[in-house]
């Protein structure tokens, strides 16, 4: 079956409302850990991650950080807007927009905004004058300029006035340390909305262990967008549009990538890094077809179009990638909207790390790909065992066979 032709209804399940983890463990990698390997499941903590991994594995980790894209404003009436930062205007890279000074434009989206004109209305807490206006609107999401007093930064803008935006789910404002937490120990490129959640059960000792047992890591950035918060409405995904989100891949972490083929499992640490080294995959394949441009842009359902017969081996489509990021002397960057769905056929990822996702989301769908029907046994394992679900809870290492497809897989050649 085509993934076009999913129906959402067939991915879900019951998750009860106690079972979400709105704050986290004292201690990151305290968590429970599931480990799915050869058909069966087992039980540990996070902490006992590196006597699990293969000691020639590779770990792929987003090093993306979330920012204070949540801010107040009141307007002249005293009524409250929310507005939440999603991108700037354009697609610019997120992490040169953060730099501008005193005016900014970004798409956003707005709570409690059905009576606002777009007039200009002022930050509730902010010491630099914070201000926004509204330029024009498309789909739900404003256009707005954003200007402030003063030499500071938009980012630093955002540190004053705004607070981590935390997902609907867990039902509750912001607290002090949820800067912290709601961002992994290795956080280094700000501009998420959302955290890899599967990177927070991380901490420094735990990293140590793992580089300890001869386990390497490697690093590449995905800003998470909106998309991650938004359910699936359409009844089959054929109608479901992909938010794109803006990558980074540096050459050296491309190169770890091409010399780890062959050699040892690829662990993404999170669905982010998943999409990120399979879209660099499809991302090859475009330089190779020489449809490439000189940025990575990966369409849903770029997979999806190929006959097997003609799409290259992942060294070959890594490599061609290296050699065009060598000829233009800049990091790869880009977008990807790329869709992982039951029917999707694995290129570069031999095991996942990952948390427990909600019922109908792209991110289940992604799970539901990786490992095949037994997501069911997985999940209802978990809730028979009293895991916790969703950002701040519990994680899972899911592993399948090197060069095998989850059962079901789409391929090109099979329509």
């Amino acid at each position: 079956m085509h993934p076009s032709a999913l129906r959402i209804q067939d991915h879900t399940y019951d998750l009860p409302e106690e079972r979400i983890a709105r704050h986290p463990l004292a201690e990151r990698d305290a968590s429970n850990l599931l480990v799915y390997r050869d058909g069966k499941v087992s039980d540990h903590r996070f902490r006992d991650l590196p006597s699990q991994l293969p000691g020639n594995s590779l770990l792929v980790l987003n090093d993306t950080r979330v920012v204070r894209a949540r801010i107040p404003f009141r307007r002249a009436t005293g009524a409250l807007l929310e507005c939440m930062v999603l991108e700037p205007e354009a697609g610019r890279p997120i992490e040169q927009a953060l730099l501008d000074k005193r005016t900014t434009r970004w798409w956003c989206m707005m709570g409690n905004a059905k009576r606002w004109k777009g007039e200009a209305v002022h930050a509730v807490r902010a010491d630099d004058g914070l201000v926004m206006t509204r330029i024009q609107q498309r789909e739900g999401e404003h256009l707005v300029e954003f200007g402030w007093n003063g030499p500071s930064t938009f980012a630093e803008a955002l540190e004053r006035a705004g607070t981590v935006p935390l997902p609907p789910y867990m039902r509750r404002e912001a607290m002090p340390e949820d800067p912290m937490r709601y961002n992994t120990v290795f956080a280094t490129n700000d501009g998420s909305i959302a955290a890899p959640t599967a990177s927070l059960h991380f901490s420094d000792a735990l990293l140590a262990a793992v580089q300890e047992r001869g386990v390497r890591t490697s690093r590449c950035t995905l800003h998470v967008g909106a998309g991650t918060f938004l359910p699936v409405k359409s009844e089959r995904m054929a109608d479901h549009v992909m938010h794109s989100e803006q990558v980074r891949v540096a050459l050296n972490t491309l190169t770890s990538w091409r010399e780890q083929l062959g050699r040892g499992p690829i662990i993404p640490v999170g669905t982010t890094a998943l999409r990120t080294i399979e879209s660099v995959y499809w991302h090859g394949v475009m330089v190779l077809q020489g449809r490439a441009g000189e940025h990575m842009r990966i369409d849903q359902w770029e997979p999806y179009a190929h006959q097997e017969q003609d799409l290259p081996s992942p060294v070959e489509a890594i490599s061609a990638v290296v050699e065009d990021v060598e000829k233009r002397g800049v990091p790869l960057v880009g977008r990807t909207a790329l869709l992982v769905a039951p029917g999707y056929r694995f290129r570069m990822a031999d095991a996942l790390i990952t948390n427990f996702h909600q019922p109908g989301s792209t991110l289940l769908l992604l799970v539901a790909a990786f490992v095949g029907p037994a997501w069911r046994v997985i999940y209802g394992h978990a809730l028979a065992h009293g895991y916790r679900f969703l950002s701040y809870g519990d994680g899972s290492l899911l592993f399948r066979q090197r060069g095998a497809s989850p059962p079901g897989c789409y391929r090109g050649d099979q329509q």
